[in-house]
């Protein structure tokens, strides 16, 4: 079992962020080769994140990261109800697709509730709708190659204003839970939970799950994405970027 702060030891390797199981010294694995033995080695990933009833949703449910981008060009879309936004979809595919907010409602739906686990400690439960990043990945239709789905969002980090970036590989692009949610708790997603567009990934941390989603990229390898590690956090802070739980 992996946990937030767990490691795996495998024939006498540390294979995970964590320390050597031997010299105490760091190992850290790139995301392609944590991806390679995540693929090999760990059965199970396929398996559902629990769901609760209705009435277990939780009173109050914190925002992670970002409250609010707050640049123009959001603040434009914002004020229009998203009615002009649209997804993009490309890198690696046949059809690349730009989606609007109607279109992707018009999808077939899942909704469900699920937990939410932060990396800062807190715990959320709260039900979520739209359609599996599967259905647009299918749409779209993923070239030979493609190994990886990068999330660029809108929201942006420090001085230099970094975009907001995240990225999982097929086994979780294709999870029958990984949805693209535009809804929260029977609502349209506020601008404070992501609006217009989050990915739902829950079988990981909340880091990983990208909020105010613009554009969605078929890559081969995460070697060009930020500084190759997978993520925005896993870039600037290490956060390990197969955030499990």
């Amino acid at each position: 079992m992996i946990t937030r702060r767990g490691l795996i030891v495998t024939g006498g390797a540390t294979l995970l962020a964590g320390c050597d199981a031997w010299s105490g010294s760091p190992v850290l694995l790139s995301a392609e080769d944590a991806h390679r033995y995540l693929q090999r080695s760990i059965n199970g990933r396929a398996a559902l994140a629990r769901e609760f009833r209705p009435e277990q949703r939780s009173p109050r449910f914190r925002t992670n990261g970002t409250a609010n981008p707050n640049t123009p060009e959001y603040n434009a879309l914002a004020a229009n109800r998203f009615a002009d936004w649209r997804l993009q979809v490309g890198g690696l595919v046949a059809r690349p697709l730009s989606l609007s907010l109607a279109q992707l409602r018009s999808l077939p739906q899942r909704a469900q509730i699920t937990r939410h686990d932060c990396v800062e400690g807190w715990s959320a439960i709260g039900k979520w709708q739209g359609p599996r990043l599967e259905t647009i990945l299918r749409l779209a239709g993923l070239r030979d190659g493609a190994r990886y789905i990068v999330f660029h969002c809108a929201d942006a980090f420090g001085q230099r204003r970094i975009p907001y970036y995240e990225s999982i590989d097929l086994v979780d692009a294709f999870h029958p839970q990984t949805i693209l949610a535009w809804a929260m708790n029977d609502a349209p997603l506020g601008i404070g939970h992501g609006a217009p567009l989050r990915l739902r990934v829950e079988r990981q941390l909340g880091y990983k799950h990208a909020k105010y989603v613009m554009r969605i990229e078929a890559v081969a390898s995460l070697a060009g994405i930020g500084r190759g590690k997978g993520g925005f956090w896993e870039d600037i802070a290490g956060y390990e970027w197969y955030g499990g739980i």
